[in-house]
């Protein structure tokens, strides 16, 4: 029957959906922490979860398709919708369990990337300061050895 079949896959989704969480916490703790080395493998594995939840969305479409024509519904019936018109009362609970879970995880998320979001602009922000403060001094010696103000660098030829 293809309702338990989308309850299996509402299951596998809400557990992709935590495993996002999980990598996006574990991608907080390494901002927090300074670990930036290790963040292009953090962002590798949210992506890898993030592919794995667009097909676990695509088969709970098709599920919920199957779903909705079985019980007289449009076959681009949401799940709220077929919460409400699901013919046993045990399938609407379970349903709108489900909705509810997967509502909440993805605030959650949404919460944790946009958290995310400003950590990675705040150390871009500092690490674009850091280089503006790292220009020669005059204890500096040039490719002649020669000490002093190392002359600017330049975005035109000023011969032309």
């Amino acid at each position: 029957m293809a309702i338990h079949e989308l309850s299996a896959l509402l299951w596998r989704e809400r557990e992709l959906l935590d495993l996002l969480t999980f990598k996006l916490e574990e991608e907080q703790l390494l901002l927090t922490a300074g670990k930036s080395r290790w963040l292009p493998h953090g962002t590798k594995e949210v992506e890898q979860v993030l592919e794995r939840l667009s097909k676990a969305g695509l088969a709970r479409a098709v599920e919920v398709a199957a779903v909705a024509e079985q019980w007289g519904l449009p076959a681009e019936s949401s799940l709220s919708e077929l919460a409400a018109a699901a013919p046993d009362a045990a399938w609407a609970g379970i349903l709108s369990t489900h909705l509810t879970a997967m509502q909440r995880q993805t605030a959650a998320i949404q919460e944790l990337r946009d958290s995310n979001e400003q950590f990675l602009r705040a150390a871009v922000r500092s690490t674009q300061e850091t280089a503006a403060d790292l220009r020669p001094s005059a204890a500096t010696y040039d490719s002649q050895g020669r000490t002093g103000d190392a002359s600017p660098s330049r975005l035109f030829d000023q011969k032309i």
